[in-house]
């Protein structure tokens, strides 16, 4: 059985309880898989990234077989490009905060509908295709989202970790990236070095263990921005992340360079 998420955001855990790792998050109208039920608890599939967690089953929205024809066949390119916008239904008048990342089914001029429910949002909010890439382009979309705070599993304007923002700042340029580190760098094509590439590659960097640990996105030959702590901006040559902050240290490992 499908079922959608019409909240916000919605965290997946690692077990069937409130204080268990969260693994990563749900965004409105995202949908997902369920595979197995337990009192107040459904295992699911994300149909986004394909992960594998607990949620709240107050959380989610089964979905009848006809409903998820209707939700398949939505144009869902539109998303949210800023942080964080405020949609307005059409039902009821009530407001909900959505983040950046999150597709609007059916979208066209201010408004989208889903599952029969109309609702408003301000169009400056919103991008109806996806971006292109290139270095203003993407200037201007990750400025917005400097300083948003380090939270493990979370993908969302108040809370984000490092593959959690890479994620969503490629969705909003058209492309779907996988839910971690580990699993982003499986992606794409491999850069040779930083000096080859463009605004918008990806760097991963590894642990002692030589396991990938940690993501961020070029800006150019000397920069980054990642995730670490917060959202910002530091310097990037061939070993790695160099941190004025931390005492002019090398922080992360520099290990791959890819391409999407």
């Amino acid at each position: 059985m499908k079922a959608i998420v019409l909240h916000s955001v919605v965290p997946v855990r690692s077990k069937p309880n409130e204080s268990s790792e969260q693994l990563t998050q749900l965004l409105f109208a995202e949908t997902a898989e369920i595979l197995d039920e337990k009192p107040r608890w459904n295992r699911i599939k994300s149909d986004v990234d394909g992960q594998i967690g607990w949620v709240d089953f107050k959380m989610i929205t089964k979905l009848s077989d006809a409903e998820n024809q209707i939700v398949e066949n939505a144009d869902t390119s539109a998303r949210i490009v800023m942080p964080m916008a405020y949609a307005v239904s059409e039902n009821n008048g009530q407001t909900i905060p959505l983040t950046a990342g999150t597709c609007l089914p059916n979208y066209k001029n201010g408004r989208f509908e889903i599952l029969g429910v109309g609702f408003r949002v301000d169009p400056n909010m919103v991008a109806d295709k996806p971006l292109d890439l290139n270095e203003t382009s993407l200037m201007n979309t990750v400025r917005f989202f400097l300083n948003i705070p380090y939270l493990w599993g979370g993908k969302n304007a108040l809370g984000m970790d490092c593959s959690g923002f890479t994620q969503i700042i490629h969705s909003l340029f058209g492309h779907q990236l996988l839910r971690n580190a580990s699993e982003q760098v499986t992606q794409g094509l491999p850069v040779k070095s930083i000096k080859n590439a463009l605004p918008g590659d990806l760097a991963f960097f590894d642990h002692e263990d030589g396991k990938i640990s940690h993501v961020g996105i070029i800006l150019d030959s000397e920069r980054v921005i990642h995730s670490s702590g917060r959202v910002k901006v530091e310097k990037l040559d061939e070993t790695g992340i160099f941190s004025i902050e931390q005492g002019g240290t090398y922080t992360h490992h520099l290990v791959s360079i890819r391409r999407y």
